[in-house]
């Protein structure tokens, strides 16, 4: 398992699927991009910016459940890629029992970033969709191999990269209809 970050949700141009972005804390930093709905962006964009709402919508009223029962999400993980569709599962501990819960990626984040909880993709998942982004030169220097990358710049390269992938290049499409 490969520990991730997020780095947020975006619209994809010109098709307006809006994407969530996960990068590899450590390593060539692969950025893995999955394609999700509109209300699972709107959602994890709620819990990044801290948004409150008059009423708890369903990933906060999730993460009330598992406080208000004891339970703690330990881990959030991209599992797998089939079909173009990825699956993750939820670590749940409830006392000294721990239980694995299958979700969607998106539900998954939107509920790990309420929680404060580490996400993690398989390596399997990374070498399947995992993108490595190349950074400019001018946004390096040669006398630091540790280089900080601006997460704006590396939207930027993302975005660079998604007007010149083409549907293709993922391979063949095995009739789901479910974007994740």
């Amino acid at each position: 398992m490969v520990e991730m970050e997020l780095l947020g949700v975006q619209v994809e141009m010109p098709s307006q699927s809006p994407l969530m972005l996960l990068r590899e804390t450590a390593g060539s930093g692969r950025v893995l991009p999955v394609v999700i709905d509109t209300p699972e962006a709107q959602a994890i964009y709620r819990g990044i910016e801290r948004i409150r709402v008059a009423r708890p919508l369903t990933h906060d009223l999730m993460a009330a459940m598992l406080d208000v029962l004891g339970a703690t999400l330990v881990k959030v993980t991209v599992t797998d890629l089939r079909d173009r569709t990825f699956f993750a599962e939820m670590e749940v501990t409830i006392g000294s029992a721990t239980h694995t819960i299958s979700a969607r990626p998106s539900d998954a984040v939107a509920l790990a970033v309420r929680a404060e909880t580490p996400i993690f993709a398989s390596e399997e998942v990374l070498d399947a969709a995992g993108q490595i982004i190349e950074v400019s030169e001018e946004s390096s220097d040669d006398d630091d191999d540790d280089v900080e990358v601006d997460p704006d710049e590396l939207l930027d390269e993302f975005k660079q990269f998604l007007d010149e992938v083409q549907p293709d290049d993922f391979g063949p499409v095995a009739g789901s209809s479910d974007p994740e």
